[in-house]
């Protein structure tokens, strides 16, 4: 099944961890893994643009299909292979809750903390006044403490949504490990910071852990 799976990714992406990581909790591991450079735009390339005209990856192929947002990659994965690890709880209201932090994560999270906070909205720092870079900050530390709380109210040990690890766990986790890499205090977020050491070393996120990361900490 795998050998006529291709995934087209970049490495720090979290669009592209999320969908690697389900094709590790599937058992796809035999895939074709293609890896782009992002500081070379081969996102840009002919090859990507080919299959996504947006120049964005993941790409994900599996024969004739062909698929490039990632969260549509994870459900397809899902229903390809429902048998094996499934990522959404049976229990329709518990199903409920993690399509919600799952599109709750995707809408905020990255806008919110990384690319208006830290990447500036893909403008000039000096480009900006005072007031603008506190009140991106405030919004990213308010993000922040809001997934805190769900963590809190899920208990200690737990998933993002109780005991099992589920769609919204596999959105989240590489926003929560990209925050560390950035230098988030882990005393101060003692709670993301259990929630980051209980997931790290899981089978499919250590195995899809982004290459570059591994020879160096973030700036």
């Amino acid at each position: 099944m795998a050998d006529k799976m291709e995934l087209i990714w970049g490495s720090g992406s979290a669009p592209c961890w999320r969908a690697m990581i389900v094709l590790e909790e599937k058992g796809l591991q035999g895939y074709k893994s293609d890896m782009i450079s992002f500081g070379k735009q081969e996102h840009k390339g002919e090859k990507v643009l080919k299959l996504n005209p947006r120049g964005q990856v993941p790409v994900f192929k599996d024969g004739d299909v062909v698929i490039n947002e990632s969260l549509a990659i994870c459900d397809y994965l899902e229903r390809k292979v429902p048998e094996k690890c499934s990522l959404y709880p049976k229990d329709l209201a518990q199903a409920a809750k993690v399509l919600q932090r799952v599109q709750e994560a995707n809408s905020n999270v990255q806008k919110i903390t990384i690319y208006d906070y830290m990447f500036f909205g893909g403008q000039s720092k000096d480009k900006m006044g005072p007031e603008e870079l506190q009140k991106r900050k405030d919004a990213a530390a308010n993000e922040i403490k809001r997934w805190e709380e769900y963590l809190e109210k899920e208990g200690k040990g737990k998933f993002l949504c109780g005991d099992s690890f589920t769609m919204a766990d596999v959105v989240f986790f590489p926003f929560v490990a990209f925050w560390f890499r950035s230098g988030l205090n882990g005393e101060k977020h003692a709670v993301l910071q259990e929630y980051y050491n209980m997931l790290k070393d899981r089978k499919s996120i250590a195995a899809s852990w982004p290459p570059h990361w591994k020879e160096g900490p973030g700036q």
